[in-house]
């Protein structure tokens, strides 16, 4: 059981995903859409009645079996691919959710599976899941945080967030809080910080794309909350 989280945590640490497409995306829900659908009120989203794209129940019920909020992986899926399941990034990323060769391989799925949608949002919960459980971010954690901090791991890698996480520790701050993470994230360009005995990951320089990752991700998982119910 210790060697296989072992295993687990180092696969996370050093999984880097999901971007830099090189496909050219079908046409999304636009934020011009979406402002205007929330406007008007819609009723919660029922089965088979498609409010956000054409994979919306797909990736509800996939979702739901995993526990997670299905309007936060389909604003996921619009960041990853503009809801494109046949697309296949320069670094390999494929599908709706982008996933990695690695991730495909780490769940024993073969990798010309991994384009099907359902299996491709699959892994993509799959994922979620095992990072959630390697964070241990604990039960009084804001929702808010939660998600940004599991979003920035899904982006970046777990051990980098990890890296930050201790530091804030360090510090006397709160590793809980995604407005502390991200702080030490960018600062763990600095050889200040990342020379320091807690981190384990060395030095980051992706803090700006990972940032941006979780605001935009933030910001259209609340749009999509507007228009379709849990």
């Amino acid at each position: 059981m210790l060697k296989k989280t072992v295993l687990t945590f180092a696969f996370l640490t050093i999984l880097t995903t999901f971007y830099g497409f090189n496909a050219h995306f079908g046409t999304p829900v636009t934020d011009d859409v979406l402002n205007r659908m929330a406007e008007a009120d819609h009723a919660p989203l029922v089965e088979e009645k498609c409010v956000i794209s054409a994979y919306d129940n797909l990736i509800r019920r996939i979702s739901e079996q995993e526990g997670h909020d299905w309007r936060l992986m389909s604003a996921i899926a619009y960041h990853e691919s503009r809801f494109t399941p046949d697309i296949t990034s320069r670094s390999g990323a494929r599908g709706l959710m982008q996933i990695m060769p690695s991730v495909a391989r780490h769940f024993e799925v073969p990798l010309d599976r991994v384009s099907d949608p359902e299996t491709n949002v699959w892994l993509a919960n799959k994922l979620m899941t095992e990072i959630q459980t390697m964070l241990r971010l604990p039960a009084g954690t804001s929702e808010k945080d939660r998600m940004s901090i599991v979003l920035a791991s899904y982006n970046s890698g777990i051990g980098h967030v990890s890296d930050a996480r201790r530091l804030a520790r360090v510090h006397g701050e709160n590793p809980n809080s995604w407005e502390v993470v991200a702080r030490y994230l960018t600062l763990k360009s600095q050889p200040e910080y990342y020379e320091n005995e807690v981190v384990k990951c060395g030095r980051f320089t992706g803090s700006n794309q990972t940032l941006a990752y979780v605001n935009d991700v933030m910001g259209r998982y609340d749009k999509y909350c507007r228009i379709a119910g849990r």
